[in-house]
């Protein structure tokens, strides 16, 4: 049975670090209000012209060099974001120019927070049919040139950071190593709780207006405990979900890897599931929430920090607009 393993991790986030403290001077806020909802420190956002394209091009040199293969071997790109460079083409073509991959395939996925595992999904299904040999899944976020950042937005403003991870995904012959199963779902009647309404193709006679900037509609929104309750009850049903599909039960994981939407979320589902901190991996004090870019973030930093181990059972796990949410296990 051939099984999809991740060869090598990477990340990078830009240098300029953002403190709660510094957001206190954009916005009617504190260090307190923000970590007492979120759990979130600091964020990094880009001080210069960078789009999500530039961010991965980092992100993905570091995993090429942890998988010790040359950026030749990727035959197929994979590129989860919601904050694509421009409206078309995807953030993937930018990419591939960017490393020098001509020819290849590229294909953005469009999934915001669940964008990792819904592309690892894809990904897994190419290597194991032997489409492709050579994955490289990306998810890379530029959410700080798109939020509002004053008190109106700070609900939402406070919680986003920027930046890239990246993973290297080969076959393997070991069938018990690799990705055992991903499992996916969507419920659209909430795609309004957490969105953003413009631009868009629907309006006429142009899909940006002053009237709609005036109105502040072309920034997230999100009905915050909205999505918080059907997180917490999604995420544990999706994640028993994979588990139950293998054969697993929670006691068999070694480590739990969620999105990092908010540490509140988080602690949340690990209440629900009985996994005690030391089988739960989170750094969203350090980087906010970087949707498509936080489960590869906390792969990279995991794994330098030790808590990834060969033979590990681990599981992931998002929730996002749309509403999406998803899981993956994976045998490290």
């Amino acid at each position: 049975m051939i099984r999809t393993v991740f060869r090598g991790v990477g990340g990078f986030v830009p240098d300029n670090i953002v403190t709660n403290q510094d957001l206190t001077e954009l916005m009617d806020t504190s260090d307190e209000w923000i970590i007492a909802r979120t759990g979130i420190k600091q964020r990094h956002w880009i001080n210069e012209e960078m789009g999500s394209s530039d961010l991965a091009v980092e992100a993905v040199g570091a995993a090429v060099e942890n998988a010790g293969i040359e950026l030749l071997d990727i035959d197929c790109i994979v590129f989860a974001t919601l904050s694509p460079d421009h409206t078309f083409p995807g953030s993937g073509c930018f990419l591939q120019e960017k490393i020098g991959l001509a020819g290849i395939p590229a294909l953005d996925v469009r999934n915001q927070c669940s964008g990792f595992i819904y592309g690892l999904s894809v990904a897994d299904a190419w290597i194991r049919t032997g489409q492709y040999k050579c994955v490289l899944l990306v998810g890379a976020e530029v959410h700080s040139t798109g939020i509002n950042i004053t008190t109106e937005g700070r609900d939402v403003a406070c919680i986003f950071g920027d930046g890239a991870g990246a993973v290297i995904l080969t076959p393997s012959q070991d069938s018990q190593r690799g990705v055992l199963s991903t499992h996916l779902h969507a419920d659209g009647k909430y795609a309004r709780s957490l969105w953003i309404e413009a631009p868009g193709s629907r309006f006429l006679p142009l899909r940006i207006s002053k009237d709609m900037i005036d109105q502040g509609r072309h920034f997230p929104k999100m009905k915050g405990r909205h999505v918080f309750t059907h997180a917490v009850k999604r995420m544990p049903e999706v994640i028993l979900q994979g588990l139950e599909a293998n054969g697993l039960g929670v006691d068999d994981v070694d480590l739990f890897i969620p999105h990092q939407a908010n540490q509140l979320i988080t602690e949340a589902v690990a209440q629900i599931l009985g996994f005690d901190t030391k089988r739960v991996y989170s750094n969203i004090a350090r980087y906010g929430n970087t949707t498509a870019a936080s489960i590869p973030l906390c792969l990279r930093d995991a794994q330098e920090d030790g808590r990834l181990k060969t033979g590990d059972l681990v599981v992931l796990a998002s929730f996002g607009a749309g509403f999406t949410w998803a899981s993956a296990v994976v045998r490290w």
